[in-house]
């Protein structure tokens, strides 16, 4: 009989089975340890697959170790095996439980996971019975005291994670924050009384008193007053500040109610920040908190319950590690390779555990947990908390003057990125985010798409370029192999098409010719090859499409291709401030919940009409916007910024230059990273994105066609297309002359392009003004419309943009959760004479 194993691979196998899963195990643990807690700094897809690999396999690989052990325990040992082997690997077994419990860094990598914390309870409970099975099959055993040390470690890390899955569940999320039951005022006694005093003839009538409404609200807070002297905020007030505002809008991602109070509270300390970067700070802390409650067992260590269990099981551990290293005799008693193991188990264990001790200590909870906001800000720092400035001081937001270039992108040149390049006729320089990697709290990056770039196969150029040169060579030497691959797989049923027509066209040539001159040809090759053979290409080709239909296969391509397109652009301190600002003004208006809906409703027709006279012009533009859908009105006005982009390379005299550059940078890094949303993240976006693919593919689909039809399809150049463009008479409306089956809006941006042109012919207003302020405003709408459990689940993918948006607009009470206005009324009974 032919072994389909050879004998020498099993014997291996059955020699380090047990060894190499543990050792597996182990590997997996450290991955986890030193590498999930990047995936809120980058969206890098290889990380993300590393770490989401080694967390489904770190289970797999320590419930597969368990099962061997206890197999091996059951089983007589090999005359050539030591004698106590067994009671060594009973040893392994409590260790295989102290890596179920999983490192402190992640405990879930989807918000799903969450909701399965009943899953893991049970497994502590099974994987508890097991390994008390093993360590009883191995009694007599002298190592039994180091064992339960082992055990009560891994029973409490076990239960650190599942407690932290049970906490972060959605469900128990929610139930965390709802208070007490609140029946509200008295009614039924009330009226009893009222009755009774109506029955006795006593004039009686009832007065509401209502609680004070916002004319009559406080303007101080308790626990800091910004009336007088603005005062620039220190490192640990920026974390008091995002620990407090973290435990107030964290009701956010499950959909609750605020009320006035929460609102004017936080409106007030974000009104009177000394500078919008503060703000950045604060919300990028409370991201961070809120992904460490949902992702990780911080926000369980910081309990009482988690520090005393931490201490027990660090404690127990380091105790078991003394007692088997004091252990005489080993190398006599146990297999050599299992004693290096099982010292490996100890000293890894008690380095991940330091890791995360030491990860424990310097984290902003922990910082928020030793400090409070005083009530006099001007009161002098303790030494305390200027130990923890000066801690906190390395995680500050980096910021770099940065020289983006504008003008020098007309005919086909490159953006100048050299400092002092004297070739640009237009340098305006901005500060951009360039905290180093291991000090960032989310990636600093906004990634951005553009329409016209990707159906004209141009080369992606950036505004603004932090990295070295090195870097930027090194990233076009990656990217060089996909870039060719784009081009293998662009259109491959035209080559591939092509190829096998012209193979046809030959063969069936030869074929008629040869059946001319003999007729047994005729008879035989010329049926044969025309009634089967020519027709087996055609059949192929349908069974690829069929496949690559029910498989997806062309769409995976297409969303391939389309992020060969996307790039990174640092965000710069002018865009945050311009964005901060834009929304400081809108909660001016937002004093009621009325307002603030109404505000957090509009898709840039509020700002059309703040900012343009009342006449049709204005009119015009505004249908661009209430007149269709989201999705569509996106599509087109990001073409139509582009067309404008290329058009224009010198601002109007009237215009101070560095302002208006500015705000055409902002319209076109917000309008990219919009369509960058739209296309390439439709979860974030699907509460709103609409047929916004489908409309995508048809206006690529027009360009495509339009672009051969002017020639032009190889020219790689946007300005070129932008040209043509704008060149067709586009006075009639698209959809007149086309129909509405094709969603493709071309022309219509074109249309909505030379109309945006009047504002400076007509008005003299800086179309870029209004234009990017419009964008604000798209970018808002979908920040508090997208589901807020996408916005928790991009945290762990880097972060993005519009998720600050999403809490800023909830700082400045511009969201539609704010529905308690008014609170209890307090109601008397006044008895008259």
């Amino acid at each position: 009989m032919v072994e389909v194993i050879p004998e020498h691979i099993k014997d291996v196998w059955d020699r380090w089975n047990i060894r190499g899963a543990i050792i597996l195990s182990l590997t997996l643990q450290a991955i986890l340890i030193c590498f999930s807690p990047l995936r809120k700094r980058t969206p890098r897809r290889l990380l993300i697959m590393l770490v989401w690999s080694s967390y489904l396999l770190a289970d797999w690989s320590a419930n597969f170790a368990v099962g061997l052990i206890s197999k091996n325990q059951g089983k007589d040992p090999k005359p050539d095996a030591p004698p106590q082997d067994k009671n060594l690997m009973a040893l392994w077994a409590p260790f295989l439980l102290l890596h179920l419990g999983g490192p402190d860094t992640i405990t879930a990598f989807a918000l799903e996971d969450n909701a399965l914390w009943l899953r893991h309870l049970f497994g502590l409970v099974f994987q508890a019975i097991a390994g008390v099975y093993i360590v009883l099959l191995s009694i007599p055993n002298s190592l039994w005291v180091i064992i339960l040390l082992v055990f009560i470690s891994g029973t409490i890390k076990y239960l650190e994670r599942t407690t932290a899955l049970f906490s972060a569940s959605l469900d128990k999320f929610r139930d965390s924050m709802i208070q007490a039951p609140d029946p509200g005022p008295n009614y039924a006694k009330l009226m009893e009384e009222y009755k009774a005093k109506k029955e006795a003839r006593l004039p009686t009538k009832i007065v509401l008193i209502d609680e004070p409404d916002k004319a009559n609200r406080p303007k101080k807070l308790e626990h800091r007053s910004f009336v007088s002297d603005i005062k620039k905020l220190t490192d640990i007030e920026i974390v008091q500040y995002a620990y407090k505002f973290f435990n107030t809008f964290k009701g956010l991602v499950v959909n609750l109610i605020f009320s006035f109070r929460e609102r004017d509270e936080s409106l007030e300390i974000f009104e009177n920040l000394n500078e919008p970067e503060e703000a950045l700070r604060i919300i990028e802390i409370e991201l961070g908190f809120l992904y460490d409650s949902l992702f990780t067992k911080i926000a369980i260590l910081h309990t009482v319950f988690g520090t005393v269990s931490r201490v027990i099981a660090s404690g127990t551990l380091v105790a078991a590690f003394i007692l088997f290293d004091k252990k005489p005799k080993k190398d006599k008693l146990f297999n050599r390779a299992d004693v290096v193991v099982t010292y490996t188990l100890f000293a890894v264990g008690i380095t991940l555990d330091f890791i995360s001790i030491v990860l424990f200590l310097f984290s902003d909870w922990t910082c928020a947990a030793l400090s409070s906001l005083k009530d006099n800000p001007d009161e002098p720092p303790t030494l305390k908390e200027r130990f923890l400035n000066w801690l906190l001081s390395f995680r500050k937001l980096r910021w770099k003057e940065q020289k983006c270039h504008h003008k020098c992108t007309e005919q086909g040149k490159k953006p100048c990125i050299k400092e002092g390049d004297d070739k640009c006729s237009s340098v305006l320089t901005h500060e951009v985010l360039t905290t180093p990697f291991f000090l960032r709290r989310w990636c600093g990056s906004i990634n951005v798409f553009n329409f016209l770039v990707y159906a004209t196969k141009a080369e992606v150029t950036r505004i603004h370029d932090a990295r070295g040169s090195f870097r930027r060579n090194s990233w076009k030497i990656i990217t060089f192999p996909f870039k060719i691959l784009n081009l293998i797989i662009q259109k491959p049923s035209g080559w591939i098409a092509k190829l096998i027509n012209n193979v046809h066209t030959w063969i069936s040539h030869k074929v008629n010719e040869l059946s001319r001159k003999h007729p047994w040809a005729r008879r035989t090759i010329y049926p044969i090859y025309f009634e089967f053979l020519s027709r087996i290409p055609h059949f192929i080709k349908y069974v690829l499409d069929y496949l690559s239909e029910f498989f997806d296969i062309s769409d995976t391509l297409d969303t391939f291709q389309r992020s060969l397109y996307v790039h990174g652009e640092p965000m710069t301190k002018e865009l945050w401030t311009f964005m901060f600002n834009e929304l400081k003004y809108k909660s001016k208006f937002g004093d009621n919940p009325e307002n603030a809906k109404r505000i957090s409703l509009a898709r840039g027709e509020w700002t059309l009409r703040d900012n343009l006279p009342e006449n049709a012009d204005r009119e015009k533009l505004v249908r661009y916007i209430t007149k269709m859908d989201y999705d569509q009105s996106l599509l087109m006005w990001h073409i139509a910024t582009e067309l404008c982009y290329q058009q224009e390379e010198t601002a109007p005299e009237s215009y101070d230059e560095k302002d208006h550059y500015s705000y055409r940078e902002f319209s076109k890094i917000i309008s990219d990273y919009m369509m960058y949303l739209l296309i390439l993240q439709p979860s974030l976006m699907s509460e709103v994105a609409g047929i916004g693919k489908i409309r995508f593919r048809d206006t690529s689909a027009e360009a495509d066609k339009f672009f051969q039809r002017r020639h032009i399809e190889n020219e790689k150049s946007v300005k070129k297309a932008t040209v043509n463009i704008l060149d067709v008479d586009s006075e009639i409306d698209p959809m007149g002359v086309k129909g509405d089956r094709s969603k493709s809006v071309l022309f219509d941006a074109s249309r909505l392009a030379k109309d945006l042109k009047d504002l400076d012919d007509k008005y003299k207003k800086n179309k870029w003004e209004i234009l990017s302020k419009v964008w604000v405003e798209l970018l808002s709408y979908a920040a508090c419309h997208c589901d807020s459990t996408a916005h928790v689940e991009q945290l762990s993918r880097g972060g993005e943009l519009i998720n600050f948006v999403w809490l800023l607009m909830a700082h400045f009470g511009l969201t539609d959760q704010f529905q308690i206005n008014k609170g209890d009324a307090r109601a008397k009974l006044i008895i008259g004479k």
